[in-house]
């Protein structure tokens, strides 16, 4: 089997464009494994695993390239549509020489960008935020494994400057019209969104646009914001910010649950606002994202949401056994258990609703259990779920052969960021849960706008034989009630 294994020495190339990149070049005829990736260690690791022999005398600033085929032809195939994903193209079709900016400053400053999207490994992302703010740049930090302290650091010295760092580890933001990270395809609309939740943005989005009512912005604060830490600074900033902004008529709150101190603060600060709100903290006894998108609707003067479904037809019925929930989103994973518990009793989760639900390293359980596949500890040196599924499809594989699994829950997250065709993957799965007689529930969180195709999408998870949902809110209560209906 050919292989190749290059080192572009000092060039930079985006994580998530990478990770694009490497699933891509993965999925052209003949590949059997590719990693296009910057030579960090943990990248360098990975190698062995995916049947390459390890590289010595890199550097974490160097391009690593890496691809193995079936043969020489698929091998040169494979580089060239390579170079071709990397080239920048002029107008008369002769490749452009572009000399790259070297630091955050000097391309802010080339560009008269006021917004920085900041995706490089945690270590140095401080550094590069820094920078941005020191530009008088609103940052949007999408990486993660940052300190607490730095996060602070970046957060008040962008309260003093009077800007907004979104994150880290923020996922999802919509500003100026324009989707960032993991973004869905909105409309223009009057609703401001702040969130301390990627996939719960895109819950509500997608459910806002099912109803017609379009969004002004999404800004993301990044997960620990509401902490008792951190103290809601960037929720806080950004709520000021929407408030301001003559183009906002309501500005709606997303938050798992915070620190009681933390989340009487935002609600005081959301009372004070001239501007109406919505704020939905997530959690037990709390409005799930489907329910709060309803107070948003009628915030609006909108009538309530039939949220769409597409349900599959079965010739018999699923099979006994537990609900297992395979879930790219936390913040889906966080509802789906709450929603579930209620019926079913414990879910076993590596993102446990309470400690003694923690599963254990192996991540496997005899009863009901709900894996974050987004959760850090599962993306080290690996694309995020939205981008790569393999290794949740790998567990969906399993659990169909599982004699103790009835049904599986899983979501699939359409946008900008995202698999561009997910139900590829998933439908030869979902056929053959349903041989298995394993029922499928999907939450298919997208809108009408996104590039997958939100319909077609829906149509052949369903064809497939999976029920299908917009609300992951009423996905979790379908599956729990297949569960709940087998003796």
């Amino acid at each position: 089997m050919p292989k190749t294994v290059e080192v572009r020495r000092g060039v930079y190339r985006d994580s998530v464009a990478l990770m694009q990149l490497s699933h891509t070049v993965a999925g052209l005829p003949g590949v059997e494994a590719a990693l296009i990736a910057m030579a960090t260690p943990l990248n360098l690791g990975l190698l062995p695993g995916l049947g390459f022999e390890a590289t010595a005398g890199t550097s974490p600033d160097d391009l690593l390239v890496a691809i193995s085929a079936d043969d020489d032809d698929s091998l040169s195939s494979a580089l060239g549509r390579l170079e071709e994903l990397f080239s920048a193209r002029s107008s008369d079709g002769k490749t452009a020489t572009i000399v790259a900016p070297r630091t955050t400053k000097s391309a802010l400053r080339r560009s008269g960008a006021h917004l920085a999207l900041v995706s490089v490994p945690g270590q140095h992302a401080f550094v590069e935020a820094m920078d941005a703010l020191g530009e008088d740049a609103d940052v949007m930090l999408f990486s993660d494994n940052v300190s607490v302290d730095q996060e602070i650091r970046l957060k008040d010295e962008a309260h003093g400057r009077g800007l907004l760092v979104m994150g880290p580890d923020c996922g999802t933001a919509i500003v100026g019209g324009v989707g960032l990270g993991f973004a869905n395809v909105m409309r223009p609309g009057r609703v401001g969104i702040v969130a301390a939740s990627g996939t719960g943005a895109q819950q509500v989005c997608a459910l806002l646009d099912a109803a017609d009512v379009g969004v002004r912005a999404v800004l993301g604060t990044g997960g620990r914001d509401l902490s008792v830490t951190v103290q809601a600074r960037s929720t806080l900033d950004a709520m000021r910010i929407l408030d301001a902004d003559e183009g906002t008529d309501l500005i709606v709150v997303i938050s798992k649950p915070p620190a009681g101190d933390v989340a009487e603060r935002v609600q005081a600060a959301a009372a004070e606002l001239r501007t109406p709100s919505v704020v939905g903290f997530l959690g037990r006894g709390r409005d799930d994202l489907t329910a709060l998108t309803a107070n948003v609707l009628a915030a609006v003067g909108r009538p309530p949401l039939d949220s769409p479904r597409w349900p599959a037809e079965r010739s018999r019925p699923p099979r006994a056994g537990a609900l297992r929930g395979l879930f790219s989103g936390g913040t889906l994973c966080d509802e789906a258990m709450v929603i579930a518990s209620e019926a079913l009793g414990p879910i076993g989760s590596n993102i446990p609703l309470e400690p003694e639900w923690e599963l254990g390293p192996d991540l496997v359980a005899s009863g009901h259990l709900m894996i974050d596949f987004g959760d850090d500890r599962l993306t080290q040196g690996r694309p995020h779920p939205m981008i790569d599924s393999t290794l949740r499809l790998e567990r969906f594989s399993q659990e169909i052969e599982d004699p103790s699994c009835g049904v599986v829950l899983i979501d699939v997250v359409l946008g900008h960021g995202s698999d561009p065709a997910p139900a590829a993957a998933l439908v030869p799965v979902i056929a053959a849960a349903r041989e298995q007689d394993v029922a499928v529930v999907v939450s298919l969180i997208g809108t009408r706008g996104d590039p997958q195709g939100l319909e077609p999408t829906a149509a052949q998870l369903q064809s497939a034989g999976a029920d299908v949902y917009l609300s992951n809110a009423a996905a979790a209560r379908a599956a729990t009630d297949l569960v709940r209906r087998r003796p």
